[in-house]
């Protein structure tokens, strides 16, 4: 009796998109072109701060899967523990308001990274939730070895990293991302940092599970009357604004990813048909 053919390898998760907004009419636009889950935030201009619960909330209702960026102070990511403390709080606010996850990130000094502090983060997160997915985020680009940190993340439930591969911009790091995807193949690598669309299907090439981006634009000023700066980012009034979600730059996302992953099965399609 002649065995039957070998069965296929399960195809991979489809790949996803995230976006960045920092509201709840920002998840809004996001959803409605394309998004899969956004990431709130505040302060985007600072790198990412902790949104409010309220905040959280309404993105929650007004959205797709929302996860919440948890970040107390702009700045480096070595934290003390006060601080950790008040992010773990965040976490648990944040999940009880309805986000579906977390995405969080502490350094030592000394660049590794600190896994007292992410311990903490994600055990608040599984009390809360334990469904909740806990991501790492782009502190680890600032890690002295970005590809070897991600050996400590199993153990800490960490599912996932949020990485531009230790460059400026994700497709610049392509080369680092493709080998911490290749060193952790349990692990869902989203590239993010400065990504375009047009970046999109190299960076799925180089091993992305999901890709992110904030699809920003400036928001036009809405004032009528004078203007002075009041802080240390106000240098004009033209750059004194806020940013919001341009649902022109997610459905463009949308369209590359979906390019990428038709042109990815036809690959794999024409790989499995006997010659």
């Amino acid at each position: 009796m002649s065995a039957g053919p070998a069965p296929k390898a399960a195809a991979p998760a489809a790949a996803s998109l995230e976006i960045a907004v920092v509201s709840p009419a920002g998840a809004r636009t996001a959803r409605e072109n394309g998004a899969d889950r956004v990431e709130l935030c505040t302060g985007l201009e600072l790198g990412g701060l902790t949104p409010s619960t309220a905040a959280v909330a309404a993105a929650v209702e007004s959205g797709p899967p929302v996860h919440v960026l948890v970040r107390c102070r702009p700045g480096d990511f070595v934290y003390d523990a006060e601080e950790v403390a008040l992010m773990a709080a965040e976490v648990r606010t944040a999940l009880r308001a309805g986000a579906r996850g977390v995405v969080v990130g502490a350094l030592t000094p000394d660049g590794a990274l600190d896994t007292d502090a992410l311990a903490a983060l994600a055990g608040a997160a599984r009390d809360t939730d334990p469904a909740a997915q806990v991501t790492l985020h782009r502190a680890v680009d600032q890690a002295s070895d970005p590809v070897a940190a991600l050996a400590a993340l199993p153990g800490l439930g960490i599912t996932r990293v949020l990485t531009s591969g230790g460059a400026p911009t994700a497709i610049e790091g392509s080369a680092v991302l493709a080998a911490m995807a290749a060193a952790n193949p349990g692990l869902d690598v989203a590239a993010g940092g400065g990504v375009r669309p047009g970046d999109i299907a190299g960076l799925l090439a180089a091993g992305a599970r999901s890709v992110h981006l904030s699809a920003k634009s400036r928001a036009s000023p809405r004032r009528a009357a004078g203007w002075v700066p009041l802080g240390a980012g106000g240098t004009s009034a033209d750059d004194d604004t806020h940013f919001v979600t341009d649902g022109t730059v997610v459905a463009a996302a949308r369209r590359a990813l979906n390019a990428a992953a038709a042109t990815a099965g036809r690959r794999a399609g024409s790989r499995d048909t006997p010659g």
